[in-house]
């Protein structure tokens, strides 16, 4: 039996000892997102009455003698650290599925983050004149917990179809894609291609987490757990649907009501 030259070996150990650099990095960012997400629920999450009985969250209003641009940044802010506590569980295994070192593993997190945190902007972008819209017309407020139940069916119901399941598949691949990507290929690129599978994927449940309260506490950690079991459970596509049964049966709730 031929031995493996010295040089090879101990490149197979740097691979196998340096992910643990990465986990310590994506370690102190998980509890950073959650301590800054924690902090944001304390001073902003307070809710305004609205007519129609539902409720809106402090996160689209901006404070006296504030500009829209830091609202704007505010909200970024928030986003980022909310979804790093969120995703980070289940976007970690599959970071270290690529096996690459770990400085690479970073540039692919910054790059996946990176996708959410566009995600956030175009959210605030469409949810900012939705919220004015409901503070400056009773009948529109009125009409939002119907826009609400039928959010979560339509939600719910996009759980059921291929393009979940398509998109599922490639969110659980390690490289946000269906066939794997060239091994040379750029690190934060991977986590760009990894973060808009992921988006495209999470589309649904973030969904529903911004029907039932985008500052719930109860509410992400539930969709926390819910995209988790997606992305890491041996049957996903039975787990989606699962998901998408429970957001069906509130909307009709929510419609009844």
């Amino acid at each position: 039996m031929i031995a493996a030259p010295q040089h090879e070996n101990a490149d197979s150990r740097n691979t196998t000892r340096l992910p643990a650099k990465f986990i310590v990095v994506c370690t102190i960012a998980f509890v950073a997102g959650v301590s800054t997400t924690a902090y944001f629920i304390r001073s902003m999450g307070d809710e305004m009455e609205m007519p129609g009985g539902w409720k809106m969250s402090m996160m689209w209003m901006r404070m006296p003698g504030e500009t829209w641009l830091a609202s704007g940044l505010s909200f970024l802010y928030m986003w980022l650290a909310m979804m790093v506590a969120m995703m980070m569980p289940s976007a970690l295994p599959t970071f270290l599925k690529t096996r690459r070192q770990w400085y690479s593993l970073c540039y692919m997190m910054l790059g996946y983050f990176a996708v959410w945190l566009i995600a956030g902007a175009g959210i605030y972008v469409l949810g900012i004149p939705f919220a004015m819209a409901a503070m400056q017309s009773v009948l529109f407020s009125h009409i939002v917990p119907l826009l609400l139940g039928t959010s979560l069916i339509a939600a719910g119901a996009i759980q059921f179809t291929r393009w979940k399941t398509v998109h599922l598949l490639r969110c659980r691949s390690s490289y946000g894609c269906a066939v794997p990507c060239p091994q040379d290929k750029g690190s934060f690129r991977i986590g760009c291609k990894q973060g808009i599978a992921c988006c495209m994927c999470c589309a649904a449940p973030m969904m529903i987490q911004l029907t039932l309260g985008i500052m719930n506490p109860l509410v992400m950690i539930v969709i926390a757990i819910a995209i988790a079991a997606e992305k890491l459970l041996p049957r996903p596509v039975i787990t989606a649907r699962l998901i998408g049964s429970a957001a069906i049966l509130t909307g009709i709730g929510v419609c009844l009501l």
